[in-house]
């Protein structure tokens, strides 16, 4: 058996009837090349012979006792694949808005728990061209729970799953599997016992960490109340900063890859992923603007960073960190505001002290992570004082030579991220075939005019190049003004610190 990790274990906990915690994609086949459309029980067999290439198809959770520890991932004993898979015929209304409004509710229902945390829907009678009755077409709509992988993975395991020929590949019977026995309730609770020991020696090293953090909080808590031009290190209030409810809405536009590469190589010296958060940057800052928000303090982003190693890569699990990360979305210039994106990636503090950010899932438990968590979506935080970020956003590079299932060509995909209580927005940013398909997941109860959004990225992106043109490579960075602003309370702060940084290391020897 395989214990969850404890950043594997907080998306169990984290999640409740308004928020479910599984990673969503919906993927279009081409089927116009065939001599006849893939039939529902021909992906059956299909799926069956490919299990063994995603071992976490075939486990489920074993929960511990009273929460004593962290869940393990067993053999399922009862496993069968028909208890992970649904047909629809979408008929006469087989057209892209309503396979979108099937996926927004098939992606609110949560994962059941007895089984293992995956679902397919196979949507049949589905038009690729909606004004073309002969377009025909296939489409998935995938679920994976967060606690068995990550945006990364979960590209891993849909890779291995779909063929790179038009040839279809001959559907084999399934390789012989036998679950392996689960382990004993004794074993269980021995595991859970050694890991309760070892649990103080953690949180005696987070408690000094934590020390240096609690002083510095009070000392800002006290200097708040002098009349001193103190920067907030947190988040603006946005139109996404709200308490969300069940509701899902999915909102995808594609652009060519191409327009920004030719954006990198005009700028220069940023990433094409600094180009894409800069895209996002300006499609939230149009929209705020349109929605009436004030713009004149940038938004935060949190950015998951991959921490997989390639030479121990597993396809499974949670294998990243993740960093806070100013939009510099108050900046008017959307070049130059790329510029800035990228400084504050690579060369800012926050970016160095991110790395090794993947360290407190180590220390802390799920669930105090969870507890967490809840407390700041029940008390409200995000509302009555300050977000800690205002929405994810994840870019995801994929495959850019053509993916088929049985002969029919994988034409476009959308992939959804959870949402969470007062985060009402995520985006994910995920590049096929030399196209980067931008998706917004949103509760469109907190996020009104969702569709507008698709508008926004394509306006976005032409002002982008325009604006790129006029800056050119040569344009210089004033550093200083795309971060926050260093003021005496910054100085004081580091005084202070370095006097409760004393402290603490005559408390460790």
């Amino acid at each position: 058996m395989r214990q969850l990790s404890e950043l594997d274990a907080s998306f169990l906990y984290l999640e409740s009837e308004t928020t479910p915690m599984h990673i969503g994609g919906i993927y279009l086949f081409d089927a116009r090349e065939q001599k006849s459309p893939l039939a529902y029980s021909a992906f059956v067999a299909y799926l069956r012979s490919r299990l063994h290439v995603v071992p976490v198809f075939r486990q489920c959770l074993k929960e511990i006792p009273l929460r004593l520890g962290r869940p393990y991932w067993i053999d399922d004993p009862n496993f069968s694949i028909e208890r992970h898979l649904a047909y629809v015929n979408l008929g006469e209304q087989g057209r892209k808005d309503s396979l979108m409004t099937l996926a927004s509710k098939i992606l609110e229902e949560p994962l059941k728990r007895d089984r293992p945390l995956w679902h397919i829907t196979f949507v049949d009678g589905f038009r690729l061209d909606d004004d073309d009755p002969d377009s025909q077409g296939f489409a998935l709509i995938v679920k994976l729970h967060h606690a068995a992988i990550d945006a990364f993975s979960g590209e891993d395991i849909i890779g291995n799953l779909l063929e790179y020929s038009p040839d279809p590949r001959p559907i084999h019977a399934p390789r012989p599997w036998q679950p392996r026995p689960g382990p004993s309730e004794e074993r269980v609770m021995l595991q859970a016992g050694a890991n309760i020991l070892r649990t103080p020696l953690q949180f005696t090293a987070l408690a000094v960490n934590a020390a240096e953090a609690t002083a510095r909080g009070l000392v800002q808590k006290q200097l708040r109340k002098l009349p001193l031009p103190f920067p907030l290190f947190s988040a603006p209030h946005s139109p996404f900063n709200r308490q969300i409810t069940a509701n899902r809405q999915i909102v995808s536009t594609s652009v060519d890859l191409s327009r920004l590469k030719a954006i990198k190589a005009t700028l220069g010296d940023v990433t094409l992923n600094d180009v894409v958060l800069g895209l996002c940057a300006e499609a939230l800052r149009r929209y705020s603007a349109e929605q009436g928000a004030d713009t004149e303090r940038s938004l935060v982003a949190m950015t998951p960073i991959s921490v997989r190693s390639n030479s121990l890569r597993r396809a499974t699990g949670n294998q990243m960190s993740a960093m806070l990360l100013d939009l510099a979305t108050n900046e008017p210039d959307p070049a130059l505001r790329i510029r800035r994106i990228h400084w504050n990636a690579v060369a800012s503090e926050p970016y160095r002290e991110a790395i090794a950010a993947d360290r407190l899932t180590e220390l802390l438990p799920s669930t105090m992570l969870a507890l967490s968590a809840r407390l700041y979506s029940e008390l409200q935080i995000a509302q009555r004082y300050q977000p800690a970020f205002n929405l994810p956003i994840t870019n995801v590079p994929g495959p850019q030579v053509p993916l088929y299932l049985q002969g029919a060509r994988l034409v476009q995909q959308y992939n959804t991220a959870p949402l969470f209580d007062s985060l009402g927005l995520v985006i994910v940013a995920v590049s096929y075939q030399g196209q980067l398909t931008i998706n917004f997941t949103l509760c469109p109860d907190v996020v009104a005019d969702g569709d507008s959004l698709q508008r926004h990225v394509t306006e976005s992106l032409g002002a982008i190049e325009e604006a790129a043109r006029d800056l050119g490579p040569e344009a210089e960075l004033d550093e200083a003004s795309g971060s926050s602003n260093q003021t005496l309370t910054d100085d004081m702060l580091s005084v202070l610190e370095g006097v409760v940084r004393k402290a603490l290391q005559r408390f460790r020897a």
